[in-house]
């Protein structure tokens, strides 16, 4: 059963948006009835016709309303949707890209095919025509996005939405809003993919079933793929990462990408993805409440993933390197139980004292793999914490990292991305809070800052290199019974901090 991809047409067009044809424009409408550009256009036009319609009052420019009308005088299009922007000092970031969600929703409730969309016009401070373009798209396909490849009757069909022109101010933008498009569009895909990986339920994405996704994607790409069974796992010494999936019958796979786009002999920048696939805590039992949500523990493995696919679609020249170890973590009579000491592919060792601790033991022997890589950078990512969510919510993911450059880095990729991180400290006080009498260290430090002990724990791990670790389990998927769903972060992120490296 394959997800049927919601894949629109996109185009980018300069002009009048009086003059543009077909079933609809969209133009933006701030807050106190004042129109856009694009919108004012419109106006003239059609002698004032919107203008009036403002002053019957019925639309106020609110963000997220909407008014569609029908055979507007002088202008080309059938319809004229008006898109409410809110107040005009507030339009930033998250503003443009709701109203675009806002304008494609809207576009596919009521039945159109095809539509113009001026909102992409409308400047946001700080940003350019690339980035208004590459968000546009990511925020179309986001708003038509859906999973529904599990129930025995698909959601009801909608008359699609099938082409979209995306509208810039001048002709000599045109090149640069080409360069958004194929951006927006390799990220879109990328997310889209990590979405399906983890909106897929836990008796299907299996740690088999995620090697297998990985390998349909270096197929189609041409990356090199290697997946190590328990066996070759077990040979290396990766008894942390391996001791982890003893209580599941689903046997463990260490997934391995290579994306060698750059020149031979560059150093790689590895990513590496947490992939439990799904979370029971172990011995170490979660509370029923909100365990169904587990199936989730693997979106950093599908955000690299999802990255790859993104990285391929825009040939990126760089060398890049994806670990993804993948297992379950369930209770049975094999299963790790607290007090017992493992030993991970570093040599060191670890008391466990908490099973549902279970993250920070699999990313520890992934990080020690990536010694091998001699790279540049490393960044992990991991819904490792619930101490990370109650810390920072929803909106940003956190940063840790050895290195402040590398830091720098991801916050400007993150801001670009709107995929914010927010960094954290990473300083040697927390160290004690891991010891252990009788192991090298303990996996968990106690209640105060979770998440901060998480990443100093994983820091053991990562002395030769530059790292940084993003704590994303406040951020990977939306919870509820009826909003339930991966949101495909960190994908846009990372590919931005990658382009960025690529064009060093």
């Amino acid at each position: 059963m394959e997800n049927k991809e919601i894949e629109l047409e996109f185009s980018i067009k300069s002009g009048a948006p009086e003059k543009q044809r077909g079933a609809c424009v969209v133009v933006g409408v701030f807050e106190s009835r004042k129109l856009s550009g694009p919108a004012i256009d419109i106006d003239r036009a059609s002698d004032g016709y919107l203008s009036e319609i403002l002053r019957g009052g019925d639309m106020d420019g609110k963000a997220g309303s909407v008014l569609l009308l029908h055979k507007v005088p002088n202008i080309l299009a059938d319809r004229v949707l008006l898109v409410g922007l809110g107040k005009e000092r507030d339009f930033h970031e998250k503003a443009y890209r709701d109203a675009i969600a806002c304008a494609v929703r809207t576009l596919r409730d009521t039945g159109s095919i095809e539509a113009a969309i001026t909102l992409s016009e409308i400047p946001v401070k700080k940003r350019d025509v690339t980035w208004n373009i590459e968000q546009a798209v990511i925020s179309a396909h986001d708003a038509l996005y859906r999973f529904d490849r599990m129930k025995s009757k698909p959601d009801e069909a909608r008359r699609p939405l099938k082409r979209v022109t995306f509208a810039v101010s001048r002709r000599g933008e045109l090149k640069f809003g080409d360069v958004g498009l194929a951006r927006g569009l390799a990220i879109a895909r990328g997310i889209s993919l990590a979405k399906d990986l983890g909106n897929t339920p836990s008796n299907i994405c299996t740690p088999e079933y995620l090697a297998g996704e990985a390998k349909k994607v270096a197929k189609a790409h041409g990356f090199g793929c290697e997946i190590l069974d328990y066996a070759a796992c077990d040979k290396l010494g990766m008894g942390s990462f391996l001791s982890v999936g003893k209580g599941s019958d689903k046997p463990p796979r260490f997934i391995v990408l290579k994306h060698q786009g750059g020149k031979k002999g560059d150093k790689p920048v590895v990513l590496v993805g947490k992939a439990v696939t799904f979370d029971a805590g172990g011995i170490s039992l979660k509370p029923p409440a909100e365990m169904d949500e587990m199936n989730y523990d693997m979106s950093g493995g599908g955000a690299v993933i999802g990255a790859f696919r993104a990285i391929g679609e825009l040939g990126l020249p760089l060398n890049v390197i994806g670990l993804i170890p993948a297992c379950e973590n369930m209770p049975d009579a094999n299963a790790n139980k607290p007090g017992d000491i493992v030993t991970s592919m570093s040599g060191q060792t670890i008391e466990i004292l908490n099973t549902d601790a279970e993250g920070r033991l699999i990313l520890c022997d992934a990080l020690t793999y990536a010694e091998r890589f001699e790279p540049d950078a490393v960044v992990d990512l991991a819904t490792l914490t619930g101490a990370c969510v109650i810390a920072l919510g929803a909106h940003p993911s956190a940063l840790y990292s050895n290195h402040d450059p590398l830091a720098r880095e991801i916050e400007q990729a993150a801001d670009h991305a709107w995929d914010r991180v927010w960094r954290m400290p990473l300083w040697d006080d927390y160290q004690d809070q891991l010891k252990s009498s009788l192991a090298d260290m303990a996996n968990i430090g106690g209640r105060p800052a979770g998440s901060v002990t998480a990443a100093c724990f994983l820091s053991r791990f990562a002395k030769k290199y530059h790292w940084a670790h993003l704590d994303i389990a406040g951020t990977a998927w939306t919870g509820g019974r009826e909003k339930k769903g991966s949101t495909g972060r960190p994908v846009s992120l990372l590919v931005h901090f990658l382009l960025n490296r690529a064009q060093k």
